[in-house]
């Protein structure tokens, strides 16, 4: 979940993970790292970059992807809300 204030900049962002300790690790981490991001750049952070910064093994780089859909997911909806007719646009054009 991310919490967006009016100017488009991520003020707060919260997680819920099931898994292995790196799994909590880079769903913390990607948490900490949009905040105080606008959407777009919190959309660049990738799951290598995580995983970099945690240095998790090659067996646990699939925990710093979730952590990286869970941003595009959390963004994605955050966007959808802004602005639902867009999506039903998209799907007309």
């Amino acid at each position: 979940q991310v919490e967006v204030d009016e100017n488009g900049r991520i003020v707060d962002a919260r997680f819920k993970t099931f898994g292995c300790g790196s799994a909590i690790a880079s769903s913390s981490l990607a948490t900490e790292w949009v905040k105080g991001k606008t959407v777009d750049e919190a959309l660049k952070i990738k799951n290598t970059d995580i995983a970099k910064e945690l240095c998790l093994p090659p067996v646990k780089l699939h925990c710093s992807m979730l952590a990286e859909d869970a941003i595009k997911a959390a963004l994605a909806d955050y966007k959808l809300k802004q602005d639902p007719n867009k999506e039903e646009a998209e799907k007309k054009a």
